[in-house]
C-alpha cells in the first residue's frame, strides 16, 4: 500500500474513534447544560410577571440575578479540587442534582431577600459543572479536536435560550394551574427535570478511556496515545504554579469582561425586546431566533479555528465583535435593526466561549489544568454578577438600556485588548 494512503487510512479511523466517543458522552452533558442556563437565566422571563408579583425593582432584580455568581465563585476552586479526588461521573452527577432541587426552589421566594438567598445557594450547587466538564473532555479528546468538541458542549448555552425562548409562552400561560403562578411552573418545569440527568450521568459517563467497556483494546489505546503524547508549551502541573501564571491571570481577565458583556445581554434581553411593544410570546420568538443565530456563528467559528485558526487571535476578534456589535445596538434608531446588532455581539461572545478554555489546555495539565480552569472560570463567571447589576442599576438612573449597553461594550472591548496580549505569553498556538 502507499505510504499516503496508510496515512490517509490511519487519519480517517481516528475521526471515527473520536467520533464514537462523542456521539456517547456530548449528548448528556450538553443537554445538562442547557437545563444548567436555562437554571440561570430563567429568571429573565419570569421577570416578566414575577418582579410585579413580589415587588422588585429593576436594582433589586439586577442584584439577584448576579447573587448565583457570588455563591459560584466562592466554590468553584474547592468543587473542581473534590472532582479531581473523587471523579468528574460522581462529581457531576451531585451537582447537577443539588442544583435542580435549588432551582426549583425558587417559586418559594417572597421577596428582595429570599430571592438574593435562592440565587446564591443555585450558584454554590452549580459550582464546578463546566470546569469539571472541560476538565474531563480533556481526558478523551487531543487538541485538534477540542475547540470543535467544547463548541458543541458550549452551544447549550446559545440553544437554552432558543429553548426558553420557546417555552416561554407555554409555562407562562400555566399561571393558576394547581393555585400557582406562571413563573412558579417555570422554576419547577425546567428544575427538577435536571435531578433525573443527573442520575442519568452516573449510568452513561464512563471515567476515563480505560475504563470504557464499549470501546475496543485498540481504540483504548490510540486515545491514550493521543492525549498523553501532546506536547504543552511551559508546562504546568502543580496547582499553585498554575494559579500565579500570567496567562492564567490574562484569561481570567479575558473571561470576566466577556461574561460581563453576555450576562449583562442575556439577562435583560427578554426586558429589552420587550420595548418593541411585543408580547411575550412574540419576545420569546425574538430571544429564540437571536440565540439560534448565535448557535450556528458558534459552530462555524470553532470549526475554522480547529481547522487551522489562530486561538489567540480569533479570541480577540471574537471579543471584539461583540463590542462593536453593543455599540451597533445602542447607535441604531430602527428597533429591529438594534436587535440585529445585538444578534451580532452575541455571535461574537458565543464565538469567544467556544475558543476559549482550548487555550488553557496547551498549558496546563494534572490538577494544575482542573485547578486552573476552575481559578479561571470562578474570576470569569464574577462577571455574570458585575453584568446585571451594572444594566440594573444604569436602567434605574438614566431610565434606559443604552447607558448600560454602553459599559459592557467597554468590558468587551478591555477583553479584546487582554486576549491580544497573550500573543506575549502564549508563543505557540
Amino acid at each position: 500500500m502507499h505510504p499516503l494512503a496508510c496515512v490517509y487510512s490511519s487519519a480517517v479511523d481516528d475521526a471515527r474513534v473520536f467520533k464514537k466517543i462523542a456521539w456517547r458522552i456530548l449528548p448528556i452533558l450538553t443537554i445538562a447544560y442547557v437545563f444548567n442556563y436555562l437554571d440561570r437565566n430563567n429568571i429573565g422571563f419570569a421577570a416578566l410577571t414575577m418582579n410585579r408579583e413580589i415587588g422588585l425593582t429593576a436594582t433589586a432584580f439586577g442584584r439577584g440575578a448576579g447573587m448565583l455568581f457570588v455563591g459560584y465563585c466562592f466554590l468553584e476552586v474547592p468543587s473542581n479540587m473534590i472532582l479531581y479526588r473523587v471523579g468528574a461521573r460522581r462529581w457531576l452527577a451531585r451537582i447537577m442534582i443539588t442544583w435542580g432541587l435549588i432551582s426549583a426552589a425558587t417559586i418559594f421566594v417572597t421577596g428582595a431577600w429570599s430571592f438574593y438567598l435562592l440565587r446564591f445557594l443555585l450558584g454554590a450547587a452549580e459550582a464546578g459543572f463546566f470546569p469539571g466538564v472541560a476538565f474531563y473532555l480533556g481526558h478523551w479528546f487531543p487538541a485538534e479536536y477540542r475547540t470543535r468538541v467544547i463548541a458543541w458542549f458550549m452551544v447549550a448555552i446559545p440553544i437554552s435560550s432558543v429553548v426558553g425562548g420557546a417555552l416561554t409562552k407555554e409555562l407562562l400561560q400555566m399561571n393558576g394551574i394547581l393555585g400557582l403562578a406562571g413563573w412558579k411552573w417555570l422554576f419547577i418545569l425546567e428544575g427538577l427535570p435536571v435531578t433525573l440527568l443527573g442520575l442519568g450521568v452516573l449510568r452513561v459517563l464512563t471515567e476515563r478511556p480505560e475504563d470504557a467497556t464499549w470501546l475496543t483494546e485498540r481504540e483504548r489505546q490510540l486515545i491514550r496515545d493521543r492525549v498523553a503524547g501532546e506536547s504543552k508549551h511551559n508546562e504546568i502541573r502543580q496547582l499553585l504554579p498554575a494559579l500565579k501564571d500570567v496567562r492564567v491571570l490574562i484569561l481570567a481577565g479575558v473571561q470576566f469582561g466577556f461574561l460581563v458583556g453576555s450576562y449583562g445581554v442575556g439577562i435583560w434581553l427578554p426586558q429589552i425586546i420587550k420595548l418593541g411593544r411585543l408580547s411575550n410570546f412574540e419576545v420569546g420568538l425574538v430571544t429564540s431566533g437571536v440565540y439560534a443565530l448565535a448557535s450556528i456563528a458558534m459552530i462555524l467559528w470553532a470549526n475554522h479555528v480547529d481547522r487551522g485558526g489562530n486561538k489567540v487571535l480569533n479570541l480577540a476578534l471574537a471579543c471584539l465583535v461583540a463590542g462593536v456589535g453593543l455599540v451597533g445596538a445602542i447607535v441604531a434608531t430602527n428597533f429591529w435593526v438594534s436587535v440585529a446588532w445585538l444578534t451580532v455581539s452575541l455571535a461574537g461572545i458565543n464565538g469567544a466561549r467556544g475558543i476559549f478554555f482550548t487555550i488553557p489546555m496547551r498549558f496546563l495539565t494534572g490538577i494544575a489544568l482542573a485547578g486552573g480552569l476552575a481559578f479561571i472560570n470562578s474570576i470569569g463567571t464574577a462577571g455574570g454578577f458585575v453584568g446585571p447589576q451594572i444594566m440594573g442599576w444604569l436602567v434605574d438612573e438614566t431610565g434606559s438600556f443604552s447607558a448600560g449597553l454602553g459599559a459592557l461594550a467597554g468590558f468587551l472591548f478591555a477583553s479584546a485588548a487582554a486576549a491580544w496580549s497573550l500573543k506575549l505569553f502564549v508563543k505557540r498556538d
